[in-house]
């Protein structure tokens, strides 16, 4: 597929980062216009104690304010298994449509049943205003944009890519930190290698941004590099690592991880757009723990 790059536009990007999850959310503020965007947005939640906050939330909604933008997208990479998203929260202090990639409704489908959510669970992805399919475009004011589907973390993986900016999800990381685990349900090693190769076949000049770092060796925490940094010396597909030797790295690696910390909540409130469980007849609202599901 073609897609409509153009390496002329040049949105204002600004990196929010979660230090309890390694996240990096994102403003996109389109160049011509106080139009934004908000790219994978995390609500806070001590999973010990049951507490939800958004202390990170707020921090984004407070700099949209203050900067006097209007957010026209809340854009989900795909569903995270690693932090919950407060889309909905933001939504209702700032308007804006949520989005998120079409596949949701195979991770619904598998998501849903792991979780036991039984039929009133509606799994077609109703619950986002916009799926995209890969090339779709879209608008952040003046500003066109796109959407690339970038599966093998997840079913659901997209690339979003406004002017001369790309924010990548989970697909790729810093060039030291290589590249996402393919061992969730619906993942695949040798999709990823291929997703991969279609966020590289883009200008080198383009600017990446991630949603993850997790300082390697020690660094410093960074989440932007460029398609050119990423071919050059990516250590998990840099240098033109074959597909086969990728699949077998990937395959092995996966083996070894421990699940994310924060999956069991995550997957539940991010496959139904960030929305919090229903709350039961004395207002409490539980999340699941399905034993040996996982």
């Amino acid at each position: 597929m073609l897609y409509p790059v153009d390496l002329s536009v040049k949105p204002e990007v600004k990196g929010f980062f979660d230090p309890a999850t390694n996240t990096i959310s994102y403003i996109v503020k389109d160049p011509g216009s106080k139009a934004c965007a908000i790219v994978d947005s995390v609500m806070d939640i001590d999973y010990a104690a049951g507490r939800i906050t958004y202390e990170h939330a707020d921090a984004m909604i407070a700099y949209v304010r203050d900067e006097g933008l209007e957010l026209e997208w809340l854009i989900e990479t795909h569903v995270h298994a690693d932090h919950l998203s407060a889309a909905p929260y933001i939504q209702q202090k700032l308007g804006g449509k949520v989005g998120i990639g079409r596949y949701i409704t195979v991770v619904q489908e598998t998501f849903g049943k792991i979780f036991n959510e039984g039929t009133e669970f509606q799994r077609d992805g109703s619950q986002f205003d916009r799926l995209f399919d890969d090339g779709d475009t879209y608008t952040v004011g003046t500003m066109a944009c796109f959407a690339m589907h970038t599966p093998g973390h997840t079913p659901a993986c997209m690339t979003h890519v406004m002017g001369d900016a790309a924010f990548v999800g989970d697909t790729l990381f810093m060039p030291d930190g290589g590249s996402a685990r393919a061992d969730f349900p619906g993942g695949d090693a040798g999709t990823l290698y291929d997703s991969i190769q279609k966020v590289l076949a883009l200008p080198d000049g383009m600017r990446l941004f991630m949603c993850h770092d997790y300082g390697p060796n020690g660094r410093d925490i960074r989440w932007e590099t460029t398609v050119g940094e990423e071919k050059a010396h990516n250590i998990h597909v840099g240098g033109g690592r074959s597909r086969e030797e990728f699949v077998k790295f990937r395959t092995e690696r996966d083996a070894t991880l421990a699940m994310p910390r924060l999956i069991i909540p995550s997957l539940q409130v991010n496959m139904k757009g960030g929305e919090l469980p229903e709350a039961d007849s004395n207002g409490k609202r539980y999340l699941k723990v399905p034993l040996n599901g996982l």
